[in-house]
């Protein structure tokens, strides 16, 4: 089958719930990524800026926490940098962890942390998450749509460029995406976005956006996140199929990528856990998709990102 999903947050409750990688209540742990067969994980470290008073040393406390717990582990699942790393992984037989930061003033506007954070083996960072930060704004409720990148945000995502932390516009505004598209060459992506023309939220991207990621060169992952699927309590894999097929008409298939958002998300999902996105793969099959398409979707996509950035 094999996967690689984009986004979830399993890291920041492993710390606030005390819980393990190997085996928890959570929608993703290492049992549950075994069952996918899955190739990879991109682990997100979700600081809510609210609710802490230094972003950067909150992002510190989790990845210590999480570092250890992959030690831990490490017979079943590594940390990765690159698609070189990843595939070597593979090859043992271990599942690949990628690290990614949702909240980008965990760099607190300075350039210099951008390098600091790549060391630490940090290879995404979602911009924005639902505050205005230094780097730029977020989508939340159409609030800031129209403002793009601060200066500083322009000089930062040049600079995660630069070094080889992939940008992530999920959550950030309309006008930043925009940025990215002018001032990026290379592709970036949308880890846990769905299309707006199927569901009017500001989380999900336009047709427009769609198709200017796809000549980027870039992904989406799929959202399992009820309110950006549709109007439903439990999101159900009917609403995911009408977003993967309206994406992949606008932008074509190799925009396509997964993005649980597992860990993340409150309410429940007919896909109960990472471990059965084996029965995504089932329908999609039976709705026409073939197996080169399905395995874009579930792994290919990125991985050609992956190989222009690492």
């Amino acid at each position: 089958m094999n996967s690689i999903d984009l986004h979830c947050d399993t890291a920041s409750r492993l710390l606030y719930e005390n819980l393990k990688l190997k085996e928890s209540k959570c929608k993703v742990d290492i049992q549950k990524l075994k069952n996918a067969n899955a190739k990879a994980q991109v682990f997100a470290h979700f600081i809510e800026l609210n609710l802490v008073d230094d972003p950067y040393k909150e992002f510190i406390r989790m990845y210590n926490f999480f570092v250890k717990e992959l030690k831990e582990n490490e017979n079943d699942i590594e940390i990765v940098r690159n698609l070189k790393e990843l595939e070597e992984v593979n090859n043992k037989g271990k599942i690949g962890a990628f690290l990614s930061i949702e909240e980008g003033e965990v760099l607190q506007g300075k350039v210099e942390r951008v390098k600091e954070i790549y060391d630490m083996g940090v290879r995404f960072i979602t911009l924005t998450w639902n505050f205005k930060n230094s780097i730029g704004y977020p989508n939340s409720g159409y609030k800031y749509k129209d403002y793009g990148l601060t200066d500083k945000g322009k000089e930062i995502v040049l600079e995660m460029e630069k070094v080889g932390i992939i940008p992530d516009c999920s959550h950030l505004s309309d006008g930043g995406f925009y940025d990215l598209v002018k001032i990026l060459k290379k592709p970036f992506v949308a880890t846990h976005s769905n299309s707006r023309a199927i569901t009017d939220h500001s989380r999900n991207l336009t047709d427009d956006m769609i198709v200017s990621l796809a000549d980027k060169g870039g992904v989406m992952g799929l959202n399992f996140c009820a309110p950006f699927l549709g109007k439903e309590k439990v999101s159900s894999i009917n609403s995911m199929i009408a977003h993967i097929k309206h994406i992949k008409n606008v932008g074509g298939v190799d925009v396509l990528a997964l993005g649980t958002d597992f860990d993340g998300i409150e309410n429940e999902v007919e896909i109960k856990n990472i471990g059965e996105i084996g029965i995504l793969r089932e329908i999609l099959i039976k709705e026409g998709f073939n197996n080169t398409e399905i395995d874009k979707i579930f792994y290919g996509n990125i991985k050609r990102v992956l190989k222009e950035w690492m």
